[in-house]
């Protein structure tokens, strides 16, 4: 069980590694996809993963909205093949504003201005707050089954303070991947978010969570987030917002995207879409309806996307 993704070892195998770019900026060694998309005019489209995933949950979606869009895709830090922060588990790089800022360099380095941002679940939230700090001002944010408020029940105080006690212990991340390496846990893992999966998918995740060092990147971003603060902060939001919540998912409950809706003010024109029959990766089940929600929110022609 190899340590952490190599990209001379794993790359060549990685979804639309042909795309792949490799740049340093906000002090981390970024791994970025780039889908050209119509022409040097078309709008730019920043596409950010949840916790766990990588620039592979993208890799059907993506080419889609390339069909209107210049798309990025990246690894968050201490995913797949970003590298993790300096600093350890308490890197400013892992805390949901610390994120936003990191991403933001990223965008600077690469002199991309996002008019769409897509976010799924934790990614979501990454988007929201570059909006919420002024980063960025783009025309549309999606949240695909986005998970914006903390923990309901008990659970919320607890959650962050046992992440950090886990994130602390060098032996977690190296017992998760052991554990998730095993075919039966993974099935396990994958079920638990309502989404059905091809073997393909389902082999990529394996590669993942099989990686002490990307465990340890998802781990670090779970202890260091505060949606306490972040959920405070959502009625601020002044850009335009969708929300596609997945009936099926099993994650982040879909209901919460209308206690959502009921937070933000009239500003952020925010609406809900329900995905009947899709659980959390509701992006990688259904590509095209997922693509035909966002190009049609956006103001460009959907029937496209699902051609």
């Amino acid at each position: 069980m190899p340590r952490r993704l190599d990209w001379q070892r794993d790359g060549p195998g990685w979804p639309h590694h042909e795309r792949s770019r490799f740049v340093l900026a906000s002090g981390l060694h970024w791994h970025t996809q780039w889908f050209d998309g119509p022409g040097a005019d078309a709008p730019c489209a920043l596409l950010l993963h949840g916790t766990g995933a990588s620039t592979h949950s993208w890799r059907s979606l993506a080419p889609l909205l390339a069909r209107r869009c210049r798309v990025l895709t990246l690894d968050l830090p201490g995913h797949a093949f970003t590298g993790r922060p300096p600093g350890g588990m308490g890197a400013p790089q892992l805390s949901l504003p610390g994120m936003a800022r990191a991403v933001h360099g990223l965008l600077k380095a690469l002199g991309c201005t996002p008019a769409l941002v897509v976010g799924h679940s934790a990614g979501a939230a990454i988007g929201i707050r570059m909006c919420l700090d002024g980063l960025i001002k783009p025309r549309l944010v999606v949240g695909i089954n986005a998970a914006l408020l903390p923990p309901a029940g008990l659970a919320g105080p607890l959650f962050a303070p046992a992440a950090k006690l886990l994130a602390a212990a060098p032996w977690v991340p190296r017992l998760f991947a052991w554990r998730a390496h095993e075919p039966a846990v993974l099935q396990r893992l994958l079920q638990g978010t309502g989404s059905v999966l091809d073997a393909d998918t389902a082999a990529l995740y394996r590669q993942l969570v099989g990686c002490p060092e990307h465990a340890a990147g998802a781990l670090g971003m779970m202890a260091n987030w505060d949606l306490q603060t972040f959920a405070r902060d959502l009625p601020r939001l002044r850009v335009p917002l969708l929300l596609l919540a997945a009936a099926q998912d099993r994650t982040v409950p879909p209901a919460q995207a209308h206690e959502v809706l009921a937070r933000l003010s009239p500003a952020a024109q925010a609406r809900v879409i329900a995905l009947p029959g899709l659980g959390h990766l509701a992006h990688e089940e259904q590509p095209g309806l997922v693509a035909s929600h966002i190009l049609s929110a956006l103001g460009e022609p959907a029937a496209a996307a699902c051609a």
